[in-house]
């Protein structure tokens, strides 16, 4: 019984606030009909009520409910006039020259159809030495893949 109150407790609470405002709008209305005044105060006092209600509901619905999370991430930046590749590196992972040269295109952020372009090759070659460079980096995407490879030497 406790874990469903707790469960339910918003539920709960605003079904008892609306409760306790048709309560209190019954007796406005009693007010009025029993008091010499007029109707204005009666029309006044549902429209400070409601006002105040949709205050309260627009400071709830506009507060965030999710909290946002900085992270910082190192990023390798190294010149790259004088920069000497990872030979070693390279004859490691067995990576030919035209796989570096999509790799070093994938760096300066072309998409796969722009270094088909750039290369003079077909999407699927793109495509089929993207993947082959994504298992010898041991990687899954394109961003994981440069990263790596500028950590490891292979690329500027």
């Amino acid at each position: 019984m406790i874990r469903a109150i707790i469960k339910y407790k918003w539920i709960l609470l605003y079904g008892s606030g609306l409760a306790l405002l048709l309560l209190l709008l019954r007796g406005l209305e009693l007010f009025v009909l029993y008091s010499p005044q007029s109707q204005d105060i009666y029309i006044g006092a549902i429209a400070l009520l409601f006002t105040g209600l949709g205050i309260w509901l627009a400071i709830k619905l506009a507060k965030p409910k999710i909290e946002t999370i900085i992270v910082e991430k190192p990023v390798y930046v190294s010149a790259a006039s004088n920069f000497i590749p990872n030979e070693a590196e390279i004859e490691n992972l067995s990576i030919s020259k035209r796989e570096l040269e999509v790799l070093s295109l994938m760096a300066e952020g072309l998409s796969n159809k722009e270094i088909a372009e750039k290369l003079f090759v077909s999407l699927n070659t793109v495509k089929t030495h993207s993947s082959k460079l994504f298992e010898k980096l041991e990687v899954k995407r394109r961003t994981q893949a440069v990263e790596k490879a500028k950590k490891r030497g292979i690329i500027a």
